[in-house]
C-alpha cells in the first residue's frame, strides 16, 4: 500500500486536527455512544450513568467526563438540570436535550435555604413547570367494592306447627315455589286442634240455647267460654276465616291447614309427608325476595368516604349496562383482620325478581368529600334518618314508622349542606405530591421572585380523593404547587447534594430497636434458617417466581417454630416474640392462588419485621446484609427490605425494574 507522506510545514497542522477530532469525539459522541448501547464504545467512562433508570444516581456515585483527580471533581462539576446523571467537568450542551448545562451548586444557594432551587426562565420552559394554586373546594371520590347478593334477613320468615300433629298432605312439597299471603301449605292431623274445634262448637250451642235464658250471669259465662275457644284456635294458627267456617258447619275436621303468614319464596323445606312433628316445629323458611341484601368488602382505606344512608350504585353480570340502586345500611363495627376489609350492606328493592341472591355485584359509593371526613349531600343535609332503615327519611324529628327508634340528624352522621363554605377541604392535585414511605414532598413557587424560584415543603395529606389530596397541614389557601416538573425540580436538589425526596436531610434514618440487653450469639445463629427463608422469598419476587415466593412463606413459617428464645432475657424475649407472633400470622395469611401482588404485600410487612430482627439482635451469616430503599414500590410509598450484600435484587419491582432501590445501610455479621 502506498503511503502518505506529510510534509515540514503540513505535519503540525494535521496534528492539531487529529487532537481537535479526538476531542470532539470523546466529548460528544462517546456518552450518547454509552448511553445507547452501541457496540464499540469507547473506554472511557460514561457521564449516563443507569441509563433507562428513572433515578438519579446515589450521592457518592461520582460521574466525570474523562480521567479527573479527587481535587478537579471538586472544583467544579456541571449537570443538565432535565437529565440529573450527567456530570461533566466543564460547562456545554447536555448530551441527550442539548440544553445548556449547569453547575451542580448552583440554584438555591442565594437563598440560603436547603430546599430551594433558583431557574432561569430558559430553564423554567424547557423543564415544562407547570403551577396552579391550592384551592378550597368539594372533590368527588369513587369507591369500588365487589360483593355479593344476600337474602333480606328481616324480610325471611320461619313457619312452624302451631299444634302437634300428623302432616296430612304437603300442598308445598319443594324449594323455590313462590306463595302469596294465606295460601294453604300443609293439612295436619291433630288431635289437639279436633279437640279445641270440638269446645268452640260446644261453646257456641250453649251461647245459642241461652239467648232467653234470665240469667246474665250464665249468659256472660257461656260467652266467654266461646271467645276462649275462638282465642285458643288462633293461637293454634287458625284464621278467623277458618274459625268462622267451623261455627257455620256445626262440626269439627279430623284435619285443618296451615297457611302462610307471609308471601314470598319457599327456600326451605323441612317436613315431609306422614311425618310426626311437635308444636314449634319448623316447617317451611319463606323469604321475602323483593327485597334484598347486598354484602360487599370495603378496604381499609376507603372507610372515609363511607356513610350510612349512601346511594350506592350496583352492576351485575347478569345483566350488564344496567345500574341498579340501594341505599347503605350498614357499617360492620369490626374489621376483618385477615383480609383488611370491614362488611357493608346495602338494601336494594327487587320488584321484578330479576336479582337472585348469590349473585356477584360491582358496587359504586360515590362521595362529594367535606372536610374532616364528611359528605356534602344536598338531599340529606338538614333532614333526618331512621338509624334502621335508610330509606326512612323525614323534614323533622320523631321515631321511625317501622323500627319506632328515634330518628338521627343527618349530621349526626357526617353529611352537611352543600352551601356550606366553612365545611370545603383544602386540596392539592395528586400529580403535585411526591410521595415516599410517610413523607409527602410538594414544590411550591415562591411569589415575587426576581427568578423562577420553588421551595420544597413537607406536607401533611389525608386520603386520596380523585385526582386530589386532601391537605392536612402545610399549605395554605392560594400558593402554587408544582404539578408537572417537580420531578426535574427534585432530582436537581439531589445532584447538589441538598435535601430531596430521595435524600432528605431530616431523615432519622433506620427505627431503633428499645433498649435491649446483649443478644446471645446462640440465639443469633438459630435465627440463620429465618434469614435464609427471607431471602429465598427475596430471590423469588425479584424474579416474578409465585410458586417459589410462596414455598418460601411456608420454609419462613417452620423456621419460626424451631426458634428458642430461652436464652434471651425477660425485655428481649418479649419483643421477639411479638415479632415472632407478627412474622407467623403473615406467613399463614399467604394466598395460595401464587398472586404476585399479595405475595408482595405480605413481603412487604414482613420486611419491616425483619428490619427489627436484624437491628436487634444481628445475624451470623458469611457477609453482610443490606438494606435497600425502593421509592417505586406499592405505587410510589415506597418499601424497604434485606437482602445479601451486592447487586440489588428489587423483590416490589421484580423483572420490570430488578435494580431499583438505594441502600441506605449496612449490616455486618456478628463476630462472637
Amino acid at each position: 500500500m502506498k503511503r502518505f507522506k506529510v510534509g515540514k510545514l503540513g505535519r503540525w497542522p494535521a496534528l492539531a486536527l487529529i487532537v481537535f477530532a479526538v476531542f470532539w469525539i470523546g466529548r460528544v459522541t462517546s456518552p450518547i455512544e454509552e448511553n445507547s448501547g452501541a457496540a464499540g464504545a469507547t473506554s472511557r467512562p460514561s457521564a449516563i450513568s443507569g441509563a433507562g433508570h428513572d433515578h438519579a444516581a446515589p450521592a457518592g456515585d461520582e460521574m466525570s467526563g474523562g480521567d479527573m483527580t479527587g481535587d478537579d471533581m471538586t472544583e467544579e462539576v456541571w449537570t443538565c438540570v432535565m437529565h440529573s446523571q450527567i456530570r461533566l467537568p466543564s460547562p456545554g450542551l447536555c448530551p441527550i436535550c442539548a440544553m445548556e448545562l449547569v453547575r451542580a451548586d448552583a440554584g438555591g444557594a442565594q437563598t440560603g435555604n436547603d430546599r430551594v432551587l433558583v431557574m432561569s426562565e430558559a430553564e423554567r420552559r424547557l423543564a415544562e413547570i407547570v403551577t396552579v394554586p391550592v384551592a378550597r373546594k368539594f372533590v368527588e371520590n369513587e369507591v369500588r367494592m365487589v360483593g355479593k347478593i344476600a337474602e333480606n334477613e328481616s324480610k325471611v320468615k320461619t313457619i312452624s306447627a302451631w299444634a302437634p300433629g300428623r302432616i296430612e298432605r304437603l300442598y308445598v312439597d319443594f324449594t323455590g315455589v313462590r306463595v302469596k299471603e294465606g295460601d294453604h301449605l300443609v293439612r295436619l292431623y291433630s288431635p289437639e286442634l279436633l279437640t279445641a274445634q270440638e269446645e268452640l262448637i260446644e261453646a257456641g250451642r250453649r251461647v245459642a240455647g241461652r239467648s232467653r235464658d234470665r240469667s246474665e250471669f250464665l249468659r256472660g259465662s257461656d260467652e266467654r267460654a266461646l271467645a276462649s275457644a275462638r282465642e285458643k284456635l288462633e293461637q293454634w294458627g287458625q284464621t278467623p276465616r277458618q274459625i268462622a267456617n267451623i261455627e257455620e258447619r256445626g262440626s269439627a275436621e279430623s284435619t285443618v291447614e296451615i297457611n302462610s303468614p307471609i308471601g314470598g319464596v319457599v327456600v326451605e323445606m323441612n317436613v315431609q309427608e306422614g311425618q310426626y312433628v311437635e308444636r314449634g316445629s319448623s316447617l317451611y323458611t319463606v323469604a321475602d325476595l323483593h327485597y334484598l341484601w347486598i354484602q360487599l368488602d370495603a378496604y381499609e382505606s376507603d372507610l372515609a368516604w363511607i356513610h350510612y344512608g349512601q346511594h350506592v350504585d350496583v352492576e351485575t353480570e347478569a345483566y350488564p349496562g344496567e345500574t341498579f340502586h340501594g341505599q347503605l345500611s350498614f357499617i360492620d363495627p369490626v374489621l376483618d383482620a385477615r383480609t383488611r376489609t370491614v362488611k357493608i350492606r346495602v338494601n336494594v328493592e327487587n320488584p321484578d325478581l330479576r336479582l337472585k341472591p348469590g349473585m356477584f355485584v360491582r358496587a359504586i359509593v360515590r362521595s362529594k368529600v367535606a372536610r374532616g371526613g364528611r359528605v356534602m349531600d344536598p338531599t340529606l343535609a338538614g333532614r333526618y334518618i331512621s338509624p334502621m332503615h335508610p330509606e326512612i327519611i323525614t323534614d323533622e324529628p320523631g321515631a321511625c314508622p317501622i323500627c319506632g327508634m328515634d330518628m338521627i340528624r343527618a349530621e349526626d352522621l357526617g353529611y352537611v349542606s352543600a352551601d356550606d363554605d366553612a365545611a370545603k377541604p383544602l386540596v392539592v392535585p395528586a400529580s403535585a405530591l411526591l410521595l415516599t414511605g410517610k413523607r409527602g414532598i410538594v414544590y411550591v413557587e415562591v411569589p415575587d421572585a426576581q427568578s423562577p424560584t420553588y421551595e420544597g415543603r413537607e406536607v401533611v395529606v389525608g386520603p386520596r380523593a380523585g385526582d386530589y389530596y386532601i391537605v392536612n397541614e402545610g399549605l395554605r389557601e392560594g400558593e402554587r404547587v408544582v404539578i408537572n416538573g417537580n420531578f426535574v425540580i427534585d432530582s436537581s436538589l439531589q445532584i447538589r447534594g441538598r435535601s430531596s425526596m430521595m435524600n432528605p436531610h431530616d431523615d432519622s434514618g433506620p427505627g431503633t430497636p428499645p433498649e435491649l440487653g446483649a443478644t446471645p450469639v446462640e440465639f443469633s445463629l438459630a435465627l440463620g434458617p429465618l434469614f435464609e427463608a427471607y431471602f429465598d422469598v427475596q430471590l423469588a419476587l425479584a424474579g416474578d417466581q409465585g410458586g417459589p415466593a410462596r414455598a418460601a412463606f411456608v420454609k419462613l413459617s417452620a423456621a419460626l417454630e424451631i426458634i428458642d428464645a430461652h436464652a434471651l432475657d425477660a425485655d428481649a424475649a418479649s419483643h421477639w416474640q411479638r415479632i415472632a407472633d407478627a412474622l407467623g400470622v403473615i406467613a399463614a395469611a399467604v394466598d395460595a392462588s401464587d398472586s404476585l401482588v399479595q405475595l408482595r404485600e405480605s413481603f412487604g410487612s414482613s420486611s419491616a419485621l425483619m428490619l427489627e430482627v436484624e437491628r436487634a439482635y444481628g445475624h451470623t451469616g458469611p457477609g453482610e446484609t443490606s438494606e435497600v430503599f425502593c421509592p417505586m414500590a406499592f405505587g410510589g410509598e415506597g418499601a424497604s427490605w434485606l437482602q445479601a450484600a451486592g447487586e440489588t435484587r428489587n423483590p416490589f419491582m421484580g423483572l420490570e425494574m430488578p435494580a431499583c432501590g438505594t441502600v441506605k445501610r449496612l449490616y455486618p455479621p456478628r463476630k462472637d
